[in-house]
């Protein structure tokens, strides 16, 4: 298969930080544009979901889950949430600390709340009406009635992904390539750009065959985002010759 490609690479972004916490808008802007270290706990599709909790009245009741690389917890009271701080020791909690944290817990702010241990390497705090770790993770506490009743519905964007019309196609997608930091033997994440143009029947098959042209090319640690969402875009460009 013949594949033309663009690819390009963003800098590392420079931005203010409070001692224990960043703002939301820091927390998104580093969200798409650079990521941790390879190992240090980074966005996942749990993080990704939590923003659907703008706007719940501030007397409900809320349940905590707090998360510290692969070291997580779904506790009921900021008491629960110190215990679990303090049993770990990368964390070193101080009074300074906890009363951050126990400020937020009482606040009306609903946004996650992510508290930096060092350099790349924080842990987070999100309110959530989930009951259980798997409710949680299932983002079940997030669907309302009108959402589920939606689920079943085939949207207009996934319908034009699907649809088949064989031909030169164009996509572009926004990944997260894991590339060593020139002198130290770390890695990190770095925002990506790429561009491909492929023979495809469809924005679907355009997007598998740039993902699997990539897979071979870069760290296999790195991040792919989904074909259905905006980190990837195609435009049909005509038929083959």
């Amino acid at each position: 298969m013949s594949i033309a490609t663009w690819e390009f690479e963003s800098p590392p972004l420079h931005h203010l930080e409070s001692p224990f916490c960043e703002s939301i808008a820091e927390i998104a802007q580093l969200v798409e544009h650079n990521l941790a270290k390879v190992g240090v706990a980074g966005p996942s599709p749990v993080f990704r979901s939590f923003f659907l909790f703008l706007g719940k009245h501030p007397t409900q009741e809320m349940n905590l889950y707090l998360r510290y690389f692969d070291r997580e917890t779904l506790v009921s009271s900021v008491d629960e949430a110190i215990d679990f701080l303090r049993s770990i020791e990368e964390i070193s909690m101080n009074p300074v600390l906890e009363a951050d944290v126990r400020d937020y817990v009482a606040s009306d702010v609903y946004y996650p709340k992510r508290y930096k241990i060092r350099p790349r390497v924080y842990f987070i705090i999100i309110k959530t009406e989930a009951a259980t770790m798997l409710d949680f993770k299932e983002k079940r506490a997030l669907r309302s009635r009108d959402n589920a009743s939606k689920e079943h519905a085939v949207s207009p964007a996934l319908m034009k992904l699907t649809e088949e019309r064989e031909g030169w196609y164009e996509g572009t997608i926004n990944f997260k390539r894991v590339s060593m930091v020139p002198g130290t033997g770390k890695f990190q994440y770095r925002d990506t750009k790429f561009v491909a143009r492929v023979k495809a029947n469809s924005g679907i098959e355009c997007y598998n065959r740039i993902v699997d042209h990539l897979r071979d090319r870069v760290d296999e640690r790195s991040q792919f985002p989904s074909a259905k969402g905006k980190n990837f875009r195609f435009r049909f460009l005509g038929l083959c010759k």
